[in-house]
């Protein structure tokens, strides 16, 4: 494998519609389905740079600064950003397409998310060999 990172796709690892079973009290998105679909968009693009089997270990700096709504399309945007001997790191950057005005997309929040390769014994093994 080589042993440089590929560039950012210019395409959304992930998009999809918010539905009401995502919603909490207050009507919006909560924000633990935010954080599992930032988790899912990092090992989509993880898997893209080097194909291993991948567990979490951090997800940084997760601030919300736009609420979501039902309706909402989320695209998740996800690229590389550092490799180590058997890490590699993530940045998601979520945006939403407003329902109510689909011309309107805001900047939700944005991610790090550190991810170790792993074997199939579940011992750390290099990103790239």
């Amino acid at each position: 494998m080589s042993k440089t990172l590929k560039p950012a796709s210019p395409e959304p690892a992930i998009r999809v519609v918010m539905m009401p079973r995502d919603t909490n009290a207050e009507g919006t998105i909560f924000g633990g389905v935010i954080l599992s679909l930032i988790d899912q968009a990092a090992y989509v693009e993880a898997m893209r740079q080097a194909h291993h089997r991948y567990v979490t270990i951090a997800m940084r700096e997760v601030e919300f600064h736009q609420p979501v709504f039902v309706g909402d399309v989320l695209s998740l945007y996800a690229n590389a950003a550092r490799v180590g001997r058997s890490s590699l790191t993530i940045h998601v950057r979520v945006a939403a397409r407003r329902r109510l005005d689909p011309e309107q997309t805001v900047n939700v929040t944005a991610a790090e998310v550190t991810f170790v390769a792993v074997d199939e014994h579940g011992k750390p093994c290099p990103v790239f060999t």
